[in-house]
């Protein structure tokens, strides 16, 4: 078989086995959340937390749970980063720096995940696990339950309450994550990756030579970084290093690892809703975004346009050759469209469009399918947007799912719109006004803008993958990146939440010959519409300047 078509299996196959097990997890997920049972473990964790399993809390409520929530545990995991030297399994490793820790604490609590280290040589094996790793679960299941909340604002009726942040959480984690980590972990240990606690083993290699080869509990926080579309790595060469991902069909395992919650959430949202209806219109609308993203990066990198890449018959250039080219550039399909950030091969060695491509992918707001839970409330905004420029069209008051789209509705969408551009461009043109934003660009031109821009995307969309080429070690930038890490999260989930509790006061809205009818084509084809059309507007000037100069050139 040709690599072309080897390729073009590879992804079909992961479309298929998405499409086997939407229903069955989304109707999981629904019984989870919807549920009034609860387990032994989870009651005992709530009576540690000092919550009431049957309380309800009003949006705001639920938002000051969340950025508690989110507080201790950035606080929680600075102090481990600080003291790891005193810590157990440390293996020596010193202190993290100051700006460091706080930049990878905010990162891994915000699901951002993105790493200035290399993991092998700075963290210590106690760190990984009950720091990164526990964060890797928790702030995944900190995003389905906004999500969750969300919806019950479409779903309930003249009430303020959304349901229990703390229960949310801790149900999403037991029943959920953990079940799936443990068996994705079982199978990535099977294919070769690794999992256990010896500081390493020096070797003689045949040249006569040594070297240490590392171990470490990889395999367990290897799969819940994609699961949990968090991204990050044991390892500084993260899911290309062959402890982190052996084979070609781990990497499959991999990506369909990223892509199972977030596709199969819209089912979820469908029965919470009454209308299954609407889980297929959202879920087509990620989908059409999503595989025309794969198709587009595959032609890009498959092209190969360039002297060399043309002179040795691909864009091999930060490719693992057990993955090839077409599959590693699915995986930055993927990886890019979900906040994952996990990365199997070099995306600053891409064509130029190819990286463009992932440039964009973040900069749709990472709707297709998105991370975990934020790609579904993502997209269910953009549904509100849509809605109520269709409603402007044809002279009537929008409704959506039989709430109306009024002015408070409107403005809390945009400002959940807003403020990730608003993040990525000052940030973009603070690092290029300033004398310390412009050391650390290594790379002059239209690719040193991509960089910087890319840097900027990546964290404000709290999706954590780099384009390298860039000084993100710095001061200046584990900073600034830590401060778009932070309000890229946060902000966004306050205007969510607020705008699930005035939906969730309102009666609802009888349907009439005029309401738009939200599960049929027409509004999937306006929905992608207004995502593409609202970034192109909103990011096309930084995006010539960049990616699109480099790529015409």
């Amino acid at each position: 078989m040709s690599d072309t078509g080897a390729g073009i299996l590879f992804a079909a196959s992961l479309v298929v086995a998405l499409a086997l097990v939407h229903r069955p997890l989304g109707d999981h997920l629904y019984r989870v959340v919807t549920g009034t049972r609860h387990l032994r473990v989870e009651r005992l964790a709530y009576r540690l937390i000092g919550v009431r399993a049957d309380g309800e809390q009003t949006w705001s409520a639920y938002a000051r749970s969340v950025l508690a929530f989110a507080a201790a545990s950035i606080l929680f995991l600075y102090l481990m980063l600080r003291l790891q030297h005193q810590l157990l399994l440390s293996l020596g490793m010193p202190a993290v720096a100051p700006a460091g820790a706080w930049n990878t604490a905010v990162s891994f609590v915000t699901n951002t995940n993105w790493q200035w280290y290399s993991g092998e040589s700075t963290l210590g094996y106690l760190v990984q696990m009950a720091g990164l790793a526990v964060q890797n679960f928790v702030s995944a299941a900190t995003g389905i339950a906004v999500a969750v909340a969300l919806v019950r604002g479409f779903a309930r009726r003249r009430t303020d309450e959304l349901g229990n942040f703390w229960v949310d959480l801790v149900r999403i984690t037991v029943r959920i994550l953990l079940p799936i980590a443990v068996l994705g972990a079982v199978v990535l240990v099977a294919g070769g990756a690794i999992q256990n606690l010896s500081a390493g083993t020096d070797v003689h290699t045949i040249a006569g030579g040594a070297q240490h080869l590392t171990g470490g509990p990889v395999a367990s926080q290897e799969v819940i970084k994609e699961l949990g579309t968090n991204g990050g790595g044991f390892y500084n060469a993260n899911s290309a290093h062959p402890y982190e991902n052996p084979t070609s069909w781990t990497n499959w395992v991999e990506i369909f690892l990223i892509l199972l919650i977030a596709f199969s959430l819209p089912r979820t949202f469908g029965r919470m809703v009454g209308n299954r209806r609407q889980g297929y219109a959202i879920v087509a609308a990620m989908a059409v975004l999503a595989i025309g993203s794969v198709v587009l990066i595959n032609v890009a990198e498959g092209m190969h346009p360039g002297t060399v890449p043309t002179a040795v018959g691909g864009a091999t250039e930060g490719t693992e050759t057990r993955f090839g080219v077409l599959n590693s550039a699915t995986f930055g399909a993927a990886t890019t469209l979900t906040s994952t950030g996990a990365v199997d091969s070099f995306h600053d060695s891409y064509t130029a469009l190819g990286g463009g491509i992932t440039i964009g992918n973040m900069l749709l707001g990472e709707v297709a399918p998105g991370g975990v839970g934020s790609g579904l409330y993502g997209m269910l905004i953009l549904a509100v947007l849509t809605v109520f420029l269709a409603g402007l069209m044809v002279g009537r008051t929008p409704e959506y799912l039989g709430k109306k789209i009024g002015a408070r509705e409107v403005k809390l969408a945009s400002l959940y719109f807003l403020t990730v551009p608003a993040l990525v461009l000052v940030g973009t043109a603070a690092a290029l006004a300033t004398a310390s934003g412009r050391a650390g660009i290594l790379n002059s031109g239209a690719h040193g803008l991509s960089e910087v821009l890319y840097a900027f995307a990546s964290s404000a969309n709290n999706n954590g993958s780099a384009f390298a080429g860039l000084s993100v070690g710095s001061s200046w930038y584990d900073t600034a990146t830590g401060l778009a890490m932070l309000f890229g999260r946060f902000l966004p989930i306050v205007f969510v939440l607020a705008l699930a509790g005035s939906l969730a006061k309102q009666s609802p809205v009888p349907e009439s010959p005029g309401t738009l009818r939200t599960h049929q084509p027409l509004f999937v084809g306006m929905l992608v519409g207004v995502t593409v059309i609202l970034v192109a507007l909103t990011f096309l000037p930084a995006l010539a300047l960049g990616p699109l100069a480099e790529g015409v050139r």
